[in-house]
């Protein structure tokens, strides 16, 4: 039988809030989250741009596009650049090859790759230096005679900064936690003899448009779950799967199919998953967690949100 929760937080459940909207439909509210740290951060980036022969930037390849950061990178034009779109290994293969193909269109230099990948953090700073020495030779410089490389790492909080870090310099450079909002500070990093790094703190565009986007940046964690919180995203997430299913959401929470509700599919999956209260009662926050606990560790299938623009 359908569930119903209490009727102060209940969205999903049968007397949902009037002004609280539906997630499944694509809605167009604006979203805004610019701690004053985030300010000082982006103009300590603009200062010190120039100081740097590349920018990395790295986004996940799950939203190749809402988790980048257009107003930080519009201020850096003329400079070398590579996007990195992390986590390819989770996203949907298909969508990852159209990506690739639009990306190639735009004629930016990116990559498709998973930091915990050491061969992958090879081909990055390969390409780095090819960009780097390419760039000093158009601008008939002699390509040693700078020095040492210098690179500068941008992005949304928890894309993967910090791990991507530590991976190229071989070393715990830079604290990694399964939260946004770690790095503070500007921080110098060597990785090799030749190149340096320059680590920046994760910063998220001024504003958010749609509502929809929000909910993406919340299951990737650049949100923390204390701004956005769990039900929305967790909701948004099961919906998802109702609509396009995967046989790994089917088998990790043992259902036939999809054919059901929202509430139904909450309902079956604190059961098969043990989050129930005292009588059987579905402990949704327990169930919120743990979907989004799944989709982040890809036990729910390779998932990619939106299509590249036509």
């Amino acid at each position: 039988m359908p569930f119903n929760k209490s009727k102060k937080t209940n969205t999903w459940g049968k007397t949902p809030v009037a002004k609280k909207p539906v997630i499944g439909a694509v809605p167009t509210a604006a979203f805004n989250w610019f701690p004053g740290h985030m300010m000082k951060a982006m103009r300590e980036i603009q200062a010190k741009v120039q100081m740097v022969d590349i920018v990395i930037e790295i986004r996940d390849a799950r939203i190749p596009i809402v988790s980048g950061n257009q107003t930080l990178t519009s201020t850096m034009a003329g400079k070398t650049r590579l996007i990195l779109l992390n986590k390819a290994n989770l996203a949907d293969p298909v969508m990852n090859e159209r990506w690739h193909d639009w990306f190639e269109k735009e004629g930016v230099p990116f990559l498709f790759i998973n930091v915990l990948d050491k061969s992958a953090m090879k081909q990055v700073l390969t390409k780095c230096r090819g960009l780097i020495e390419k760039k000093r030779r158009e601008s008939n410089e002699d390509i040693k005679a700078k020095g040492k490389y210098k690179l500068m790492i941008i992005g949304l909080p928890n894309t993967g900064k910090s791990t991507f870090i530590n991976s190229v310099a071989e070393k715990n450079a830079v604290k990694v936690a399964d939260k946004p909002g770690q790095t503070q500070h500007n921080l110098w990093v060597k990785v090799d003899e030749e190149m340096d790094l320059l680590d920046t703190p994760g910063i998220m565009p001024p504003m958010i448009e749609r509502d929809e986007h929000k909910l993406w940046l919340s299951l990737i964690n650049a949100i923390p779950a204390a701004i956005v919180g769990e039900e929305d995203p967790a909701c948004y997430l099961v919906n998802y799967f109702l609509k396009n299913e995967t046989p790994e959401f089917l088998t990790r929470y043992k259902l036939e199919n999809t054919q059901m509700t929202l509430d139904e599919a909450l309902e079956k999956i604190a059961a098969v998953r043990g989050c129930l209260k005292q009588k059987g009662v579905p402990d949704l926050e327990r169930v919120f967690k743990l979907i989004l606990m799944d989709f982040r560790a890809g036990e729910l299938g390779k998932i990619s949100f939106g299509a590249p623009p036509v």
